[in-house]
């Protein structure tokens, strides 16, 4: 694995272990956006492989965007598509006063065990890929 890669998914494995320590303290809403930065760290690790000498990955926080330059969103199932649309809005709106209240109310203990669970399964696939 190339210095690039690895600093991706050193920051990736770290996003997840950040989301399993919110989710303890019971703050939902930093779940998710701890979810999202995994999976978005997971693909930047895939699309700076594939950069030439000097390039970064694109400075955008859309997981479709990043699957697809990644090389990866047509051999995702549609589940983990699904997932990763779940998972966009908390990324961008969790960030804003006015849609954090909005977001975090439908966030429980529940749905926050999911989104770990899922997310540490779309990070083994994405870790498979490379």
């Amino acid at each position: 694995m190339n210095e690039k890669v690895e600093y991706w998914i050193n920051l990736a494995d770290y996003d997840i272990e950040t989301a399993r320590a919110m989710l303890k303290s019971k703050r939902f809403l930093y779940v998710g956006f701890m979810c999202h930065q995994t999976i978005e760290k997971a693909l930047k690790a895939i699309v700076s492989r594939d950069c030439k000498e000097g390039e970064i990955p694109p400075k955008t926080h859309d997981l479709s965007k990043l699957a697809v330059l990644a090389n990866l969103f047509d051999l995702m199932s549609v589940e983990q598509q699904d997932f990763i649309d779940d998972l966009n809005p908390l990324c961008i709106e969790s960030r804003y006063p006015e849609y954090k209240g909005e977001i975090a109310a439908g966030l429980t203990n529940e749905i926050c065990k999911g989104f770990i669970s899922r997310t540490e399964e779309l990070l083994c696939w994405i870790k498979g890929q490379l």
